[in-house]
């Protein structure tokens, strides 16, 4: 699902101002009726809400309980994206009259199948799950679970569960694709694909527009970057290879941090020698000597996007489920050069 409607938005469409659509909507002088008719029946077409009308709506909504659950792998000692993540989901509770709690499940629990405490205890009404665990706990969260559940980027093949989803195909597409029109045909893949759904998406887009441009993906430019059991990405499992490429698509900009530190000390240089882009646009301090050209997710809107989802399943539990994509935009920074 798209972005909640700006005032920007239909201003963009109609040609005029935001102040004039502001007035248009508010009721007030300075627009002709002809244009605010326009205005109006646009806004309504798109869903625009006043802000004082979303407000009330959400005052008037009950107050929720909302748990939420990550696994201990995707949480470590930066302040990572899926921490960010948790911040925007307690926003938006906190803006539609609920509350958001965390757990961290343990990668002995997730593998154990040991179900979070906030659900043994009946503490909350509905569960997100921010980042893919593993299928045998998802199984057991299903089967156990009595409270509504959603996914937060990621989805199951099944969709017994609504899903909000960053665009990782597409997003690592346009990424691929900007690599090539700056002249980089030689291009690796940053990632291991196998551990979970979002860089495998990441790594068909990457695959996609090589495809479209008649190149190969090569297996010996295919690199892990993370323990397949923890889900920590780890610096010394990323392996150069022996012929570099032109550039390193990485899925994620943690990667895209630690390859740069393993390239230089490799004695080459980013961007003089070989190009790095990242995906998230998650920046970690002191991580980088250059910054790093990625993808940026928009984690405010997906986070949103999980929140009002699972609050309309809390008020009508007969809504359908369904996956909700939320698209993201590139973010030109230092560390690609264009060549040739």
């Amino acid at each position: 699902m798209a972005k909640s409607v700006k005032l920007a938005d239909i201003a963009e469409k109609l040609g005029v101002s935001n102040v004039t659509v502001s007035k248009a909507l508010s009721g007030k002088k300075g627009v002709s009726e002809e244009m605010r008719a326009r205005i109006v029946k646009y806004a309504e077409e798109l869903g625009y809400k006043q802000p004082s009308v979303a407000r009330k709506e959400a005052l008037s909504r009950k107050s929720y309980q909302i748990g939420v659950i990550v696994r201990e792998g995707f949480l470590d000692k930066y302040e990572s994206f899926y921490w960010q993540m948790y911040k925007h989901v307690c926003a938006c509770a906190l803006e539609n009259g609920s509350f958001a709690m965390l757990e961290v499940i343990s990668n002995d629990s997730e593998a154990n199948l040991f179900l979070p405490e906030i659900l043994k205890e009946n503490k909350i009404q509905g569960l997100i799950v921010i980042g893919e665990m593993n299928k045998g706990y998802l199984a057991a969260l299903r089967e156990k679970c009595s409270v509504p559940i959603v996914y937060l980027d990621f989805t199951e093949v099944d969709q017994k569960n609504d899903s909000v989803m960053s665009d990782g195909y597409y997003g690592a597409y346009y990424l691929t694709n900007y690599l090539i029109s700056q002249g980089h045909l030689r291009i690796a893949y940053v990632g291991s694909v196998s551990a979970t759904g979002s860089i495998m998406d990441r790594y068909l887009g990457y695959v996609k527009a090589l495809t479209e441009h008649g190149l190969e993906p090569k297996k010996e430019w295919q690199l892990e970057d993370r323990d397949k059991e923890t889900g920590f990405i780890d610096e010394n499992l990323i392996q150069l290879p022996k012929e570099m490429p032109d550039a390193f698509l990485c899925n994620c900009d943690l990667t895209a941090g630690r390859l740069i530190h393993k390239i230089n000390e490799n004695g080459f240089m980013v961007p003089e020698d070989v190009s790095v882009a990242g995906f998230d646009n998650c920046i970690y301090p002191g991580l980088s000597n250059v910054e790093i050209t990625t993808y940026e997710v928009d984690r405010k809107a997906m986070a949103k996007q999980a929140v009002e989802v699972l609050l309309n399943k809390l008020e009508d539990s007969t809504a359908a489920s369904g996956t909700h994509i939320i698209s993201g935009k590139l973010i030109i920074r230092d560390s690609v050069k264009r060549i040739g």
